[in-house]
């Protein structure tokens, strides 16, 4: 699957283009697939870019901010990453990029405390940005040692380049802020995992790294899904965690997430902004594009050049992981990395199981999708927790091995779903 990953990620990954003056933006009362949201605004308020809009409440109390300045037109339901309708602030942008508060600026990131570091990523809404939302202050907020930073970017997910778009622009930053969180949190080393076929990033980042001491590459298999949590702390660190890799002393965070931590650290700056891949043969031209938070889908596309075919299916998230969207009403929140546009083809019929064992032998978890199947059309939950569905990453293998066209992934999405919603 190799060659397939770089042929497809050659399609975008050389274009980086803006989309930052839209003329309403969306931003969900929602985060992480929490919708148990505060709201903070109503219609006429004025917002400014930081304005704070709605909070998670506890324990994740993180705050979402207005990506731009203008006024708070009311309220709507748009689509969300996760294919369903979810109430959103709609703001006119004024097209004024008006902060809340002057930025301040801090000439050196390394200089704050740990206190200060974490009260910072939390204030402005630092979620992590590889597609699960997580607030980053998390996975640093502990008293146990940290030792080692795993900075993600493999971007093992066919199509996706936004991250490598990001760090060949701003790799001193990234690299500066890298540096920053090893000194701030008392960690030992970082370690910068990238792919052996992504000779152009590795040529960036060995331009800068010898002056980094505490700060290591590690070249990885160009391979899905090399990039997922577990398979990384396995590959860099040799060791396995129960549920977080935090028990382990371990961080990892992906290339965007480090950059927003540096726009934070360095100007305070809010959440507000990310890169997404726009891809697929689908679209007339295939960007990574700069968009605020809250941008529609359907705006971007049409800015740039919209698509090469009337009737197109579109995923958000990417090719693997990604989920299909019904609408390009579909809001730009902070999980999302990437949209496709791919051309409809024929839909193959699932077929009964020959008992072949591909999706076991394929799965990253070492789980057997059909005996899960099985337990969950008996509602056997003893089974399943034996089976340990929980460990389901979502990878979306077992479905693109089997040979009977079985739709195993989403069948272990709503398994898990079910499970988790009988523990509560």
């Amino acid at each position: 699957m190799g060659s397939m990953l770089s042929d497809l990620k050659n399609q975008s990954k050389k274009i980086l283009a803006n989309y930052l003056y839209p003329k309403y933006v969306y931003i969900p009362l929602a985060s992480g697939g929490d919708e148990d949201i505060t709201t903070l605004v109503k219609k006429g308020d004025h917002v400014c870019i930081g304005t704070i809009i709605g909070k998670r409440k506890e324990p994740n109390k993180i705050s979402i901010h207005s990506s731009v300045s203008g006024y708070v037109v009311g309220f709507v339901e748009k689509y969300d990453y996760h294919g369903k309708k979810v109430r959103c602030v709609k703001i006119e942008n004024d097209g004024k990029d008006t902060y809340l508060e002057d930025l301040p600026y801090q000439k050196k990131i390394n200089q704050y405390t740990k206190k200060e570091f974490l009260e910072t990523i939390l204030d402005t809404g630092i979620v992590g940005l590889g597609g699960d939302a997580i607030p980053t202050y998390m996975k640093y907020n502990t008293d146990k040692k940290l030792t080692t930073l795993i900075v993600n970017a493999t971007e093992c997910d066919p199509y996706v380049s936004s991250d490598t778009v990001l760090f060949m622009e701003k790799c001193e930053e990234i690299l500066e802020t890298i540096d920053a969180i090893v000194e701030i949190n008392h960690m030992e080393e970082a370690v910068i995992a990238v792919s052996k076929k992504n000779t152009g990033l590795i040529h960036k980042i060995n331009n800068y790294l010898g002056t980094y001491l505490n700060i290591r590459m590690k070249l990885v298999e160009d391979h899905y899904p090399i990039g997922w949590e577990r398979t990384l702390v396995r590959e860099i660190c040799h060791t396995n965690y129960k549920e977080i890799p935090m028990e382990k002393g371990i961080v990892v965070n992906n290339v965007a997430t480090i950059f927003a931590i540096y726009e934070a650290l360095k100007y305070h700056k809010p959440l507000t902004e990310r890169i997404v891949t726009f891809s697929g043969e689908g679209f007339q031209k295939q960007y990574n594009v700069k968009i605020k938070i809250g941008t529609l889908v359907k705006d971007v596309v049409e800015a740039m050049q919209g698509y090469s075919e009337e009737n197109v299916v579109l995923v958000a998230g990417g090719a693997m992981r990604g989920k299909a969207i019904a609408s390009d009403e579909l809001v730009l929140s902070p999980e999302i990395s990437c949209v496709l546009a791919l051309i409809p083809t024929e839909v193959k019929q699932p077929l009964p199981c020959i008992s072949c064992g591909k999706c076991i032998m394929r799965c990253p978890a070492k789980l057997n999708p059909i005996l899960i199947k099985d337990a969950y059309q008996k509602k056997n939950k003893k089974l399943l927790e034996q089976l340990e569905v929980e460990r389901c990453m979502e990878c979306g293998l077992c479905s693109y091995i089997c040979p009977t066209h079985q739709n195993l992934c989403e069948d272990m999405i709503e398994i898990k779903k079910w499970w988790k919603g009988g523990k509560s």
